[in-house]
């Protein structure tokens, strides 16, 4: 028999998240959207929850290993209160899974005593490259060996660059095979410019130059042994596919509770049935997109090659929350387009974070 409940640690952890973003993360959504900011005191609070920490090991003051279930279960309610600020809580991640994952030991004890001190540390992962052809398998960001020590120079772009980050792991072809490096984001020879894009105006995204950026070789993520750049792209991938139906949930919500609510010659729209119709597919495309998602993250957790699964969930999630946004405006009628209700903000989100992220649907 198929169980699709979570577990009771499930269940207890998701309710404590959905309560943090319903009570901290929402009510701050559209001010920080509109001041283009993070606000420093959600970071912290989420931070000593143990959003990330939970995931990280033991014996570098984490929780455990990494489940991807529950992450996925933690990503969805963290962005069904705000993209942006879930992306920003969620930002640690993007160093610490890798190092936990693949890193050495002496790149475990200062990487991840870091994430798990007592104040909220940025993470930043540079993958995306500034060209129509990015591939996460294929970077044109070179590393090259110059004894002990590498030489990066490339492009990166989407690279979250929150303030107090210490370092930024950057996907690079060493000698044609893709790895990834612990750099400080102060390093001589990386150049930062903060994007301007459609949404996710909250979380700043840097597009990064890298012109003869030195490091030593045991930069170098996992030392000689290397890392596995695949496990961590299908991480990324159900983890931005969570995120993404947190979003389209978001939509629905507002659209189904606005429908009930708003009433046109004397009954709500909601009996209309153009928009019942429409609501219903709403709910059916965000169901379908979440069971594509707990698929790959069970494959993960079990050790699987997630690499099909991920991809589908991905495009089935970010399809899904384009077109939940989409229908949500269009539920609005003309509401939708004002800045004093959120689906606007909803539709900006999903098409700024779709573009962001575009290049981690590719296998």
């Amino acid at each position: 028999m198929i169980d699709f409940e979570p577990t009771e640690e499930q269940a207890l952890v998701t309710e404590t998240v959905r309560q943090f973003a319903e009570n901290e993360i929402r009510p701050q959504a559209r001010e920080c959207d509109e001041a283009a900011a993070l606000p420093r005191e959600v970071l912290d609070t989420a931070h000593e929850l143990g959003l990330i920490a939970n995931g990280l090991p033991e014996e570098y003051g984490g929780g455990g290993e990494p489940s991807a279930m529950l992450g996925v279960l933690i990503a969805e309610e963290l962005a069904w209160g705000d993209v942006s600020i879930a992306l920003g809580i969620l930002s640690p991640s993007l160093l610490g899974v890798p190092v936990a994952r693949f890193g050495t030991d002496e790149q475990k004890r200062r990487v991840l005593g870091r994430l798990t001190a007592d104040t909220f540390v940025a993470g930043a992962l540079a993958i995306t490259e500034p060209r129509f052809d990015s591939d996460p398998f294929r970077p044109q960001t070179t590393a090259k060996r110059d004894g002990a020590e590498y030489i990066l120079d490339g492009a990166k772009c989407q690279v979250p660059w929150l303030d107090g980050g210490e370092e930024v792991l950057v996907v690079a072809a060493d000698d044609g095979d893709p790895q990834a490096f612990l750099v400080p984001r102060g390093a001589a020879g990386i150049d930062v410019e903060i994007e301007k894009n459609l949404g996710t105006h909250a979380l700043p995204l840097a597009e990064l130059g890298l012109s003869g950026v030195r490091v030593p070789a045991e930069a170098r993520l996992g030392g000689e042994a290397g890392a596995d750049l695949r496990e961590i792209i299908n991480r990324g991938r159900v983890g931005l596919s969570a995120v993404a139906v947190g979003m389209a949930r978001a939509g629905f919500e507002a659209s189904r509770d606005y429908a009930k609510e708003r009433e046109t010659f004397g009954q709500p729209i909601a009996s209309r049935q153009a928009i019942a119709f429409k609501i219903a597919d709403m709910a059916i495309e965000i169901d379908a997109a979440r069971m594509l998602l707990w698929q790959a993250a069970c494959a993960i957790d079990a050790g699987e090659d997630a690499t099909r699964y991920a991809a589908l969930a991905y495009e089935q999630a970010k399809r899904t929350a384009l077109q939940v946004s989409d229908d949500a405006v269009q539920v609005f009628g003309g509401y939708g387009f004002i800045r004093d209700y959120l689906p606007e903000m909803y539709l900006r989100n999903a098409g700024g974070f779709i573009s962001s992220f575009e290049a981690l649907t590719l296998v």
